[in-house]
């Protein structure tokens, strides 16, 4: 009994100190969590009026012959994935990477039909580890990051498409809804075809022209895209990892009460075996 009531005691302590890390982890996943929605949140109106403004010139200049609005038969897709260095979030790469493989297939017979643009070292090893073709990694990414850091990752992803290894281009990522819901997203990023032009879009004047104006826009347009829905992921990351690290916490609470019960409960039991060994032994002896 006495190495029993040892090893539950020894198993309390350890939930005890899993308790202490999962509430700090909790803690600083909360603290980057504000900061990172409030960047995601103020980088949405300038996605959604660059996606405007995109739209609707590209919608009144039809015959231009930019590689990023043409359209082609469809041979082989491209998908710039966004993962996260490290695990303890949860579901948060579990659901993106289980849709990807999902939809990948659906539309696709063979490896040589598409090939993945990954961010984060979670959906790194996962496509390689199962065989997927991935033609860049990005990993090691800042939990604050800049308009450059995806630069690299855009200009790869466009080229893909400029050069025609690829004839169409996926965004896949989980969109920040809240603190404990994160949505995960495709976005047809390329071509920019079947375009159409609303009553209510505004018009403009462009000089020196508005196939000139476009050229120069189409590139930050997919970058614009690629680097707002990088904040998202961030930001959903986080809350996951938020969210995950609070459910640890209780859990843990939950253990070290049933434990200590358990160990109440066993402690008793032994005292109780040792008050009557004591009266047994002193009646043996009358």
């Amino acid at each position: 009994m006495a190495g029993g009531i040892r090893e539950i005691k020894q198993r309390i302590r350890s939930m005890q100190n899993t308790k202490k890390i999962t509430k700090a982890m909790k803690m600083v996943a909360a603290s980057k969590l504000r900061r990172c929605q409030e960047r995601a949140q103020a980088a949405r109106p300038y996605a959604g009026k660059m996606q405007e403004v995109v739209m609707s010139i590209a919608s009144g200049t039809k015959g231009s012959k930019h590689p990023m609005l043409q359209s082609r038969p469809v041979k082989k897709t491209g998908y710039v994935v966004i993962t996260s260095d490290r695990g303890l979030a949860g579901g948060y790469n579990g659901n993106i990477l289980r849709m990807v493989a999902r939809n990948i297939a659906e539309r696709h017979n063979s490896k040589d039909e598409y090939t993945i643009v990954v961010l984060g070292r979670k959906g790194r090893d996962f496509f390689k580890k199962r065989g997927y073709p991935v033609s860049e990694e990005f990993v090691n990414l800042s939990d604050s990051p800049t308009f450059a850091d995806i630069i690299g990752v855009a200009r790869r992803a466009v080229g893909l498409f400029a050069d025609g290894t690829i004839d169409e281009l996926y965004l896949v990522y989980n969109k920040f809804i809240s603190a404990i819901q994160q949505e995960p997203t495709e976005l047809r990023l390329l071509p920019l075809s079947d375009v159409e032009k609303t009553d209510d879009s505004p018009t403009y004047d462009f000089e020196p022209s508005a196939d000139e104006v476009l050229a120069d826009l189409l590139p930050k347009y997919a970058e614009t895209l690629i680097f707002s829905a990088l904040l998202d992921a961030k930001a959903s990351e986080w809350g996951a990892r938020m969210t995950a690290m609070g459910n640890a916490t209780d859990n843990a609470t939950d253990m070290i009460d049933r434990l200590t019960l358990f160990y109440n409960r066993a402690r008793q039991a032994a005292i109780t075996q040792e008050i009557a060994e004591i009266v047994g032994g002193a009646n043996a002896l009358e």
